[in-house]
């Protein structure tokens, strides 16, 4: 598959019945013929095994591994489509991918039946816990676990049973060709449907076949095993267990290390909540700088080891914007615990600020607000991060968008992989100064208006369509200066994951005799307070001389 790959259809027509098997297809050539060297054997057998069995099986099959969970009941494969669902499973029972009558643990057995069923199929062990029959489902379930340990299969739980039930035995294997095409777990099957449907439009990407989001098997290994762990951790398990498997999953490249910091800082957060302090200071020392090191900080200081947080604090370089912001704060309170004389450290400008008493408005408080100081020569709008982001976003598009290795290898990409990366500006520095160079010369206008046309709807990371009308568009491009884009667009780059939240509620457009030409509104309820990636925006505006205030709301009380 070459580079023009990327421009043909990849979703089937909802007009045929089994286009999901279509999909399906698409993506296991795909991994094919772009990920061998990935591939184990019994991965590279189900690529050559499955197209050689019948269309009923294959399609049954894809059903079962588009559904939740791994069992399932005869009766809920029936299928249109597919047709007699003995006869479609008996090559999948023969090729080893399903199971017939398997165990089931009591979770399960309780998962697949109903309330009256289980009450005929558990009726003795109902009556020898001396339980009443006309418990709950939960309720139930929480009696007889205890008693009932033993995985067995249906035949057995129930011999009666009307039903039969079987299990998908390759649903890993599909996860992995799945995370395979996309790079991650997040995305699943539903994509082609939502492309079809026309819901989801993605940018044609031109990428060639040495594209791909893994450089060997083991990081997909890696992979995989950081998102079971999560899952577990998620699911209730002990964190002081799962903790100690984490060095079957090494660091072997950075995005996979940022992977594991982030899961070593919720280990350290359930572990922190269960009281367990010293496991949850060595999961967030191991995540190391950004928030596992602020969270280990203030674990300390509360715990009193003043002398030990002061310590670290004064050894670290921090990481970006939040955690110098973090440790500015951290640093007076554990000076004055120690009796030392805090650094002197510039007060964070304070935000403009004005005050209003409005009527309660079922929109809340930011449309309140909107509806209150709007006029027709002064419009809000409701924009939060949408407009800067946006704007950047369509100013960008080319250089986001850009077929740089490594950042698209699948059609179904809204931005490129490698945005949260250390060096995703550092590998664009020259393509992203030619935008915003447009800037100075006055050119950016008809470039954001021209991408505005060309890409509407078309999925993409920094544009959100629903809140950037081109009304919005042509009236912020006639009233903020370049300069003041130019300053917000570099801010965005020093930490694009970061700081394309925190922006300000609202947007005024003030009437054309007044300078500056707008400003920037921050909306606060009653008893609601600045977050901190609002107040360094509000920071940084209050340096570059950029419009912009927080307003409180209070209630006025209603009759």
């Amino acid at each position: 598959m070459n580079s023009a790959s990327s421009t043909e259809r990849v979703s089937a027509s909802l007009d045929d019945p089994r286009y999901y098997l279509t999909n399906f297809q698409f993506v296991l050539d795909w991994v094919a013929a772009r990920h061998d060297d990935l591939l184990d054997d019994a991965e590279r057998d189900f690529l050559e095994s499955f197209p050689r069995l019948p269309v009923a099986s294959r399609a049954l099959l894809v059903r079962m591994v588009m559904r939740r969970g791994e069992v399932f009941r005869y009766s809920r494969l029936e299928y249109a489509e597919i047709g007699a669902v003995e006869a479609a499973l008996a090559p999948l029972f023969e090729a080893g991918w399903v199971e017939d009558d398997p165990e089931c643990d009591v979770g399960e057995l309780f998962r697949q039946l109903r309330l009256p069923e289980l009450r005929q199929a558990l009726a003795g062990e109902i009556a020898a816990a001396g339980l009443s029959r006309s418990l709950g489902k939960a309720v139930l379930r929480e009696a007889l676990e205890a008693r009932l340990t033993d995985p067995l299969p249906l035949t057995e739980w129930w011999p009666e049973a009307p039903d039969r039930l079987v299990r998908l035995k390759v649903m890993a294997l599909c996860d992995r060709l799945r995370l395979m095409f996309f790079g991650n777990l997040r995305q699943d099957w539903a994509e082609f449907v939502l492309a079809e449907l026309g819901v989801q439009r993605f940018e044609t990407v031109p990428f060639d076949v040495d594209s791909w989001a893994f450089g060997c098997r083991e990081e997909v290994e890696d992979y995989v095993f950081l998102h079971r762990l999560r899952e577990r951790l998620e699911e209730g398990e002990c964190p002081l267990a799962l903790g100690e498997h984490l060095d079957e999953a090494p660091a072997r490249n950075t995005w996979l290390a940022s992977r594991r910091a982030r899961l070593l800082v919720r280990l350290g957060r359930e572990a922190e909540r269960r009281g367990e302090g010293e496991a949850a200071l060595a999961y967030y020392a191991r995540a190391g700088d950004g928030e596992g090191r602020i969270r280990r900080l203030r674990l300390l200081e509360r715990r009193g080891e003043h002398e030990h947080a002061h310590a670290l604090l004064e050894q670290a370089v921090p990481v970006g914007e939040y955690e110098a912001q973090a440790l500015s704060r951290l640093r007076p309170r554990l000076c004055r615990r120690l009796g030392l004389t805090p650094p002197s450290q510039s007060p964070e400008p304070r935000p403009r600020r004005f005050d209003l008493a409005l009527t309660p408005h079922a929109g809340g408080v930011e449309r309140a607000v909107a509806e209150h100081l709007a006029s027709p020569e002064s419009p809000v709008h409701f924009v939060e991060n949408a407009l800067i982001c946006g704007l950047f976003g369509l100013l960008c598009w080319e250089v986001i968008f850009a077929p740089l290795p490594g950042a698209f290898f699948h059609p179904f990409q809204a931005g490129p992989a490698d945005l949260g990366r250390e060096d995703f500006v550092a590998r664009r520095r020259g393509r992203f100064e030619a935008c915003l160079a447009e800037l100075d010369d006055g050119r950016y206008r008809r470039t954001i208006l021209d991408r505005w046309h060309a890409k509407h709807g078309l999925a993409a990371v920094f544009v959100d369509w629903e809140r950037l009308p081109l009304p919005l568009v042509e009236l912020a491009l006639a009233r903020l200066p370049a300069a003041h884009l130019r300053a917000c667009f570099e801010r965005l780059l020093a930490d694009p994951l970061a700081n394309r939240s925190g922006l300000p509620d609202l947007i005024q457009f003030l009437p054309d005799a007044e300078s500056p030409r707008y400003r920037f509104i921050e909306v606060k309820g009653p008893g609601d307070r600045l977050q901190d990636n609002q107040r360094r925006w509000l920071s940084f505006f209050q340096t570059r001389g950029i419009p912009a205030a927080v307003c409180h709301v209070a209630w006025r009380e209603t009759s």
